[in-house]
């Protein structure tokens, strides 16, 4: 499908899921019975809207949704992308370089700054808000926290609720090119262009800090962008690293980190492979990111395959981290999980 000038491309889930194929337990049933156990014995919701497109950023065009259903119909013979919508409203997308999903709400940075669109209705996108950044980059999103990229560092925007991005003015990490974000637990993995590799601790989210600027002995020195995954035991990080072609890190494995095991151990980087490339290495694709059921703001994505089952809604999920007032729970002791306080 062509483009002005294509920058970016997002799936709101990389699970691989097909909104229209029927998902109820049913084989051999006439429509009527199939109807009878739709009504009486399933809770599963339907797929939203979102999750028929894929979402392309143009830095001329601005946002173009592609309805990539045709790729997962079972007929090769029509799988051709085309554009469903393509929408610049008043110019705000202008300069469009950045986009990630979460739920019905995308986050791009374009020349205005960090633009927030409700996507709830994917035909009539909604701006719900901009703020300007200073020449931004790249965002990533985890749960509560949007973390952005831009001329002078890292930022840190709560985002408890969706579409009202709020920024956390202490939390700042400076870098002097950072680009591209990957968010794993508690660590936020950062291209730095001529630094290489930004580790932050991300375990307190409004109190970043740098771990280290990892370079390989100062190899890594045009840092793009950077996806980390896991195989086996080991944790790696594939960086796409300019002029020098795809850069493989091994973060964690059991004999640089003897703790590789449990929830986010500490990454103890080495580079161990480099793959050159014809032109500048610039971006890479993400594999499967997470498993989940439900998405951001409550839509469901996966189908649970049990009769009367579904996963949480937005509003069920909120319970677990947000009082009555809508503001997030927390405690200072960490072994006494009674003595909550508020923000």
């Amino acid at each position: 499908m062509k483009s002005e000038n294509a920058t970016c491309v997002a799936l709101p889930t990389n699970q691989p899921i097909h909104p229209a194929r029927r998902h109820l337990p049913g084989f051999g049933l006439d429509a009527e019975a199939m109807t009878k156990l739709i009504e009486e014995t399933n809770l599963e919701q339907k797929f939203h809207p979102i999750y028929n497109y894929a979402f392309i950023t143009d830095a001329e065009e601005g946002l173009i949704l592609v309805d990539i259903n045709t790729l997962a119909d079972g007929e090769p013979r029509n799988n051709f992308l085309e554009r469903e919508l393509t929408w610049n409203e008043g110019g705000i997308l202008k300069g469009a370089r950045h986009i990630v999903i979460g739920g019905h709400f995308a986050y791009i940075i374009a020349d205005a700054g960090l633009v927030v669109l409700d996507m709830n209705y994917p035909m009539n996108p909604r701006v719900t808000k901009v703020i300007p950044l200073k020449e931004g980059r790249a965002a990533a999103l985890q749960f509560r926290y949007l973390l952005v990229t831009d001329r002078e560092g890292l930022h840190v925007f709560d985002v408890t609720q969706p579409g009202d991005a709020r920024e956390v003015k202490s939390a700042k990490v400076p870098l002097e090119d950072g680009q591209r974000i990957y968010l794993a637990r508690t660590y936020a993995y950062v291209a730095a262009g001529r630094q290489g590799l930004a580790i932050i601790d991300i375990k307190q989210p409004e109190n970043p800090h740098l771990k280290e600027f990892f370079t390989a002995g100062g190899q890594l020195n045009d840092s793009h962008d950077v996806v980390v995954a896991t195989t086996n035991a080991s944790l790696f990080a594939y960086v796409a690293d300019g002029k020098n072609g795809l850069r493989v890190l091994q973060l964690t494995s059991p004999d640089s980190q003897p703790k590789f095991y449990g929830f986010s151990p500490e990454p103890r980087p080495e580079l161990i492979a480099t793959y050159p490339t014809s032109d500048p290495a610039l971006s890479i694709s993400k594999g499967l990111d997470r498993d989940r059921a439900v998405d951001e703001t409550g839509h469901q994505i996966a189908i649970l395959g049990r009769l009367g089952s579904r996963p949480f809604n937005q509003k069920e999920m909120q319970k677990l981290y947000l009082d009555e007032t809508g503001s997030p729970w927390f405690t200072q002791d960490a072994v006494d999980n009674s003595k909550f306080i508020k923000r």
